[in-house]
């Protein structure tokens, strides 16, 4: 079993290319559903985070409200690497145990889809890794376009993380979005077979 570490800054690309890859026919590894499940309320993570945090960041269901949290630590360095030391190791094993299950399930290739693949320090994981890389302009575009973020909470994410010339010096690949979407599913086929033709799906 192969696995790729997909990451990328903020409206890379790196979800498309996430989704080429699954039709490809890898099992796709996502880390906002990992983070989900790390926050399930009342387990060990989701406590951390209430104490550090303050019962004010919970809704009425006692579901961390990810929006009110990102709007503290996106604000503040210190906050968000509080979060991150909390939050980055509970996923890492839900991470690990996902992965365990998919290679008893007799998957081939596994995608772990995560932007902070480099900075929450999950390289142990994967087998190689790929990094999205898009200009500042587009992802902003993107961002305004489809994820409904104000260019200033898109900046302040992105100031968040590694920039996209810092994650590419991990990269085995980096796949260039400032293209259409048919030339960046072309180069993710062309890579799938580079690396997997045999077991690619038809």
């Amino acid at each position: 079993m192969k696995i790729i570490g997909l990451t990328g800054s903020i409206c890379s690309g790196k979800s498309t290319i996430a989704q080429f890859l699954a039709q490809m026919g890898a099992a796709v590894i996502n880390a906002d559903e990992i983070g989900h499940e790390a926050y399930e309320p009342h387990c060990e993570t989701w406590q951390q985070v209430v104490d550090a945090f303050g019962k004010g960041i919970l809704t009425a269901d006692d579901e961390i409200d990810r929006k009110k949290l990102g709007e503290i630590v996106f604000k503040d360095p210190e906050a968000l690497k509080r979060l991150n030391g909390i939050v980055h190791p509970g996923m890492h094993r839900v991470a690990e145990k996902r992965i365990e299950r998919l290679k008893r399930e007799g998957a081939n290739v596994v995608v772990l889809d995560a932007p902070l693949l480099v900075e929450a320090n999950w390289l142990d994981l994967v087998d190689e890794v790929w990094v999205a890389k898009a200009s500042e302009e587009n992802s902003l575009k993107r961002c305004r376009e489809r994820s409904g973020l104000s260019e200033d909470q898109a900046r302040s994410r992105m100031a968040s993380q590694l920039s996209p010339e810092e994650k590419a010096k991990y990269a085995d690949v980096v796949i260039d979005t400032n293209v259409s979407l048919a030339e960046v599913e072309a180069k993710v086929k062309e890579l799938w077979q580079d690396r997997f033709g045999p077991k690619r799906k038809t």
